[in-house]
């Protein structure tokens, strides 16, 4: 069933999940100690007292209250709150258990969950032919296989860059724009105004929590908000009842995606070279290299939605066949976390620091060190004085 769907009504379901998942945020702040689903400073982690990280329910509420108004009829519908609605309850039980859930636990129930999508009609069954005419048609295990490991992989990219403060959500909030654009496009079209709408819901959601976690954070979203937004990100690109729109389905979020999804595959492939299990943090990620580099949590942050912004516009451009200028901007944004990667002597804020120092001095003030030479000389004259 296609629903008629207009500029209001897409905004609308913007605006309906921003308010929602604003005004819910705060009473997660409040409820996170009460239900014990608080985050405990570790050796790995950016922050160093006990914070919230319930903000997983603001998102899930306003995304699916937006898409229950707004998407009601659709016959996708009943998959999506199904599907939403197990993976926030799963990452939600992680955030409060004490020590999380075990990984291997987690894996099987997201892909017991991704089964059972395919089970309820939320699957890939062929893809375009890039390089001729028709389709490529799966067959039954093949399908079954492709649908899972989409639901699962595009599910864990948000989830492992959730590291600093107002990232995850900065990030799913650029993919789901820019998706939402690309849908809008092409959705006249390609029948694709539902993925629209809800990846406008899963926007304003975003962007509603967004200000309670951007640096420094009042709270986090947690396992619950991580794997919630890249579950549905995954399954509404899946959903578009027309045939021909499948590449675009796949091909675009795999572009806007295209940051975190190269920051999972190097972690996966760095572990499996170190013999570490594939599930097992570190701090090697993109957003850890640019902490290593002196630029603070803001910056880094700032610095990786630029890349997703560069490579969602890249999505945008190549869904309208303008493959050149794609690949372009595709090699800009890769050039700039070469660059990231690559300035291992601390190059920048090593210069900054002397420049500073030998202003200063030419100035006449005292530098750090200079005050705290100066320092010493006065508490033992304090104590000669006492004595």
């Amino acid at each position: 069933m296609l629903i008629q769907l207009t500029i209001k009504e897409i905004f609308g379901a913007f605006a309906m999940a921003f308010v929602i998942s604003c005004a819910m945020t705060p009473v997660a702040i409040w409820l996170a100690p009460k239900i014990h689903a608080m985050d405990i400073p570790k050796a790995r982690g950016m922050h160093d007292k006990p914070m919230p990280r319930f903000g997983g329910m603001a998102i899930y509420l306003g995304t699916m209250c937006s898409i229950l108004y707004f998407l009601h009829g659709n016959e996708s519908l009943p998959a999506i709150l199904v599907g939403g609605t197990l993976i926030y309850a799963l990452g939600a039980a992680d955030d409060i258990v004490k020590g999380g859930l075990n990984a291997k636990f987690k894996f099987a129930c997201q892909t017991a969950i991704a089964v059972l999508m395919y089970y309820m009609g939320l699957r890939i069954t062929f893809i375009t032919n890039y390089f001729g005419g028709g389709h490529w048609q799966f067959g039954t295990a093949v399908c079954l296989i492709v649908t899972v490991l989409w639901i699962v992989g595009i599910t864990n990219t948000i989830n492992l860059i959730d590291g600093l403060d107002g990232l995850a959500a900065g990030v799913a909030a650029i993919a789901a724009l820019s998706i939402a654009y690309v849908a809008y496009i092409h959705g006249d079209r390609y029948g694709m105004m539902v993925v629209c709408v809800g990846m406008m819901a899963i926007a304003g959601s975003s962007l509603g929590f967004l200000p309670f976690n951007f640096y420094p954070a009042k709270l986090f979203m947690g396992d619950s908000g991580s794997l919630f937004l890249g579950f549905m990100i995954a399954i509404f690109a899946v959903i578009s009842p027309l045939k021909r729109s499948t590449l675009l389905a796949v091909i675009v979020p795999v572009l806007v995606l295209g940051i975190p999804i190269f920051d999972t595959a190097f972690a996966i492939l760095r572990r499996v070279v170190s013999g570490k299990p594939i599930m097992s943090p570190d701090k090697e990620h993109l957003h850890h290299h640019l902490m290593r580099l002196g630029y603070g949590q803001r910056r880094a942050v700032l610095m990786i939605y630029g890349i997703c912004a560069i490579m969602g516009m890249a999505a945008v451009i190549m869904s309208r066949d303008l493959y050149l200028e794609s690949v372009m901007l595709i090699l800009t944004a890769f050039l700039y976390i070469y660059v990231f990667l690559t300035d291992q002597n601390h190059k920048v804020p090593v210069i900054r620091m002397q420049d500073a120092k030998e202003k200063d001095r030419s100035e006449g003030k005292n530098t750090d060190d200079s005050k705290a030479d100066e320092k010493k000389p006065d508490e033992n004259d304090n104590k000669q004085i006492k004595a």
